[in-house]
């Protein structure tokens, strides 16, 4: 005899909904499957009525930790908060509707504001042209170093096959320079957590292809040889690449077209306050300086005058040196909607603003901790920094166990364990969206768990006690995840 199945909710022959008696033939079961595709058995599912079936989902929704129910201070990702008016703008029918078959002249209003947020994010970075195709970040990187690629190779100088990356840098830097068939060559930082030039200077030659380069960089510094680190790469013959992810800080402030850098990706699901987080949607545009205007993927979105028509916007294939397409179609559409109104409701002034506050923040939160915490680079940062260990003589406690207790107080952890460079690191950014009510609770928090690890350092180390799940075996849920729902037999 079959054990009955068990299930946390339901009971046998409860259900969530009542359909009516169908009022056309039925046909029989074998007439509609193969012999081959029919079940042998009852699906195992549970029987449960529409309330149970409401509550389960409301209760597990409310389970998850996003920015719209907490602050999350998750260091080099940007998890501000996002206007709820840029959703409405994605969700209006006239985009919504649109196919990307659709005839030019009957997607006008897509291609307009493709073209206008072309423009306006070559001036907020400093470059001439921008392709949205980039799905995201990291490939947006893939696409600027394939750029860089075409460009020597045009040029003759297939020699040139190593990218310099600093040793603070973002870990996709030197995967999509692996990816792109280059050899990843690391460059030292110096005491204040800027570029050693010497290092540079002796590093930098004829086999030289490129420098990727953030920012501010991931310890949020702001590099005050900028301007020095692009010339001595040009003066090798090398292209500047500027991992973007950090222009949060500097909208509005400075752009990376003028800091000498040739090519730039910006994260508009990040920096232009689109969804971050969950896997995706994203997009990361990828600006170039005219020279490099050639060599960037195609279709480009065109504008041509006409006495009688007016303006009319079309996609441009034409480009015989082109690196391809990158992106099934023109990119991810819905993101750019909600960037290109996150720009307009802004503006000029409101992206330097919101720049302002997300550095005040970020030197308003270290202020308040630097008592408490080590800090590794004790300098004015930009829109982050990074802390090292509690200032204990014996290390009982490690940034791990800090990040779980974190959670016991209602704050999603910081990230931890980078840049590399520093030891046990914890790397926050606020952001400009929370207020100093925020701040001066979650810097509270930190410092109580500091008195904690001094003097119960079990109850830290045994963090999170408050979860709906605890602590888990990581090494194992690494190396066995249990993927999908398992009922009880």
């Amino acid at each position: 005899m079959t054990k009955p199945l068990i299930f946390e909710l339901g009971s046998p022959g409860r259900t969530a909904a009542g359909l009516p008696e169908p009022d056309v033939p039925v046909t029989k079961p074998e007439e509609l499957l193969p012999f081959g595709m029919r079940r042998e058995r009852q699906a195992e599912l549970p029987e449960v009525s529409e309330v149970d079936l409401v509550r389960h989902y409301t209760r597990l929704s409310s389970l998850n930790y996003g920015v719209d129910t907490g602050f999350y201070p998750l260091g080099s990702c940007t998890m501000k908060y996002n206007p709820k008016v840029n959703e409405a703008a994605a969700s209006l029918p006239g985009f919504t509707g649109l196919h990307p078959y659709q005839p030019e002249e009957l997607s006008q209003g897509a291609l307009k504001l493709m073209y206008r947020l072309e423009r306006y994010l070559g001036e907020i970075a400093g470059m001439d042209r921008f392709t949205l195709q980039p799905a995201a970040g990291a490939h947006g990187e893939l696409t600027g170093l394939l750029i860089i690629r075409a460009y020597h190779v045009q040029n003759g100088e297939t020699q040139r096959n190593k990218v310099l990356v600093p040793d603070s840098a973002h870990g996709t830097n030197p995967a999509t320079a692996a990816m792109c068939g280059y050899e990843t060559v690391q460059v030292k930082s110096n005491s204040r957590g800027g570029v050693d030039l010497d290092d540079l200077w002796r590093l930098a030659g004829a086999d030289t292809a490129a420098i990727m380069l953030t920012n501010p960089n991931t310890l949020g510094i702001f590099d005050e040889n900028i301007k020095q680190i692009t010339d001595i790469v040009h003066e090798a013959g090398g292209l500047a690449y500027c991992d973007g992810a950090n222009t949060n800080a500097i909208m509005g402030k400075v752009r990376p077209g003028d800091m000498g850098f040739d090519v730039v990706h910006l994260n508009l699901h990040k920096t232009f306050a689109t969804p971050h987080g969950g896997g995706g949607p994203g997009s990361g545009p990828v600006g170039v300086k005219d020279f490099l205007t050639p060599f960037l993927p195609r279709p480009l979105v065109e504008c041509r005058v006409d006495e009688e028509a007016g303006k009319t916007y079309y996609l441009d294939h034409r480009g015989g040196q082109s690196i391809g397409r990158v992106k099934a179609f023109y990119g991810n559409f819905g993101v750019m909607v909600k960037a290109y109104a996150y720009i307009r409701m802004l503006g000029a002034a409101g992206l330097t603003e919101a720049s302002e506050h997300a550095v005040l923040n970020a030197n308003y939160l270290k202020e308040k901790l630097r008592e408490t915490y080590v800090l590794p680079y004790d300098r004015t940062c930009m829109h982050e920094f990074v802390l090292s260990p509690l200032k204990s003589g014996e290390r009982k406690v490690r940034t791990l166990d800090l990040a779980k207790r974190l959670m016991d107080y209602g704050y999603h952890p910081p990230t931890i364990y980078f840049p590399l460079i520093v030891e046990e690191a914890l790397m926050i950014e606020p952001t400009e969206t929370e207020s100093k009510e925020t701040l001066d609770g979650f810097a509270a928090a930190l410092r109580q768990i500091a008195r904690e690890a001094l003097e119960q350092p079990e109850t830290v180390t045994g963090a999170p006690h408050r979860t709906p799940v605890k602590r888990l075996d990581e090494v194992t849920a690494a190396r066995k995840p249990v993927l999908r729902y398992q009922r009880q037999s």
